[in-house]
């Protein structure tokens, strides 16, 4: 059960965004989410100084948010003087049909005074918002994003590959399906490009592998060779490359039918790669950004991570942590460590949660409002 939108895509929530365009204008944003009940906002250091590439992504990812199918309505605050323009993001918002609004902190003569016009502009949406009744939708109008923090021995054989099936179960109701963490499939990208659908995204996939390590070597890192976060060692991996085998599990078995860019809309169904890095935060906004309404969050570890538009459904590896962490995770796939459940019994289970979920369950995270936020930035500022 979702909401319609005037571009067609379907919402799982009814958010009103308030979406600061620069670091200045954050707390600003977040002052109205205090005033306006049924708003969201993040807080991030950027919106000025980025150039190039890392000032189109930014772009890319202001955008994004505020065209996520799960947002309603978008009142889009910026300082006035900065480089990504409030008004540029505001635009290409509009496109979708959405109600969007701008404002402006120097135009309307200080902090105090925007505050009260994006209150104001908020309220209404709210209240517009409050009124669209939820309707039978299809799993086929649904992409999901997939991503594993805080991953121990487990994850490959447990919650992974339960996340691999309700992938499938998506892409044969014809949905589409992101698998992210470019970083964290540094040694099974051979395996993905296998199942690529042309030569072009086979050798894409190679490319973006080499690319991500040519970023840590200009760093004097060879990351393939070892493991980066002392979680997953304690958690039982001994190499980048077994924790990647692991996570390339969440892909299941589908073909490989796309590679877009951080936080670019998928233009095709099925199983995409999105080029993110392995940091949580900045994979999960780039697949908001890129159009996912719901998130599967794998962890051995335990985690509480969420977004401020996307429900995040995550899932332990094993039970004790599930049982430790219970106020933060939503799903045990545990249970098949246990023997008592197999990987395509839970995989089921999932997928039933992302149906209860998509109409308008509540997960842990946004219950607890784990509003996490962080773009990838590629580049330095000046």
């Amino acid at each position: 059960m979702g909401y319609r939108r005037p571009d067609g895509k379907v919402g799982v929530r009814n958010h009103i965004l308030i979406l600061p365009t620069i670091t200045c204008a954050t707390q600003a944003a977040h002052q109205i989410t205090q005033l306006v009940h049924g708003t969201v906002s993040f807080i991030h250091q950027h919106g000025c100084a980025q150039v190039g590439v890392d000032y189109e992504q930014t772009f890319r990812t202001y955008v994004g948010m505020g065209l996520n199918p799960n947002v309603y309505g978008v009142v889009v605050l910026g300082l006035g003087c900065e480089t990504h323009q409030a008004r540029s993001v505001a635009g290409e918002i509009a496109k979708s049909g959405k109600p969007v609004e701008v404002i402006s902190i120097q135009d309307s003569g200080g902090t105090l005074m925007a505050i009260a016009e994006g209150s104001k502009a908020a309220a209404k949406m709210v209240q517009e918002a409050s009124a669209q009744m939820r309707e039978v939708c299809y799993f086929s109008e649904l992409t999901i994003g997939t991503e594993c923090g805080g991953s121990d021995a487990c994850s490959g054989i447990s919650a992974n590959p339960a996340v691999g099936v309700v992938s499938d179960m998506i892409v044969e109701a014809g949905g589409t399906a992101i698998l992210a963490e470019t970083t964290e499939l540094i040694g099974a990208e051979h395996l993905l490009a296998k199942r690529a659908t042309n030569d072009r995204v086979a050798k894409r996939a190679y490319e973006i592998i080499d690319m991500m390590e040519k970023r840590a070597i200009l760093m004097g890192v060879d990351i393939r060779t070892g493991n980066p976060s002392p979680g997953n060692i304690e958690g039982g991996l001994s190499s980048l490359e077994e924790k990647s085998l692991g996570a390339s599990a969440k892909s299941g078995t589908s073909p490989l039918t796309e590679i877009v860019d951080y936080a670019q809309t998928p233009t095709q169904k099925g199983l995409v790669w999105m080029d993110t890095p392995g940091h949580d935060i900045e994979q999960l906004t780039g697949m908001a950004a890129g159009g996912a309404q719901v998130v599967l969050f794998t962890s051995g570890r335990g985690t509480p991570t969420g977004s401020p538009i996307v429900p995040v459904i995550k899932i332990s590896t094993n039970t004790p942590i599930f049982n430790k962490m219970s106020e933060n995770i939503d799903m045990n796939a545990g249970t098949i460590i246990d023997g008592e459940e197999s990987v395509d019994e839970v995989g089921k289970r999932i997928f039933q949660e992302i149906g209860q979920v998509s109409s308008g369950k509540l997960t842990k995270a946004e219950i607890l409002k784990q509003h996490d936020f962080g773009i990838w930035r590629i580049g330095p500022t000046f």
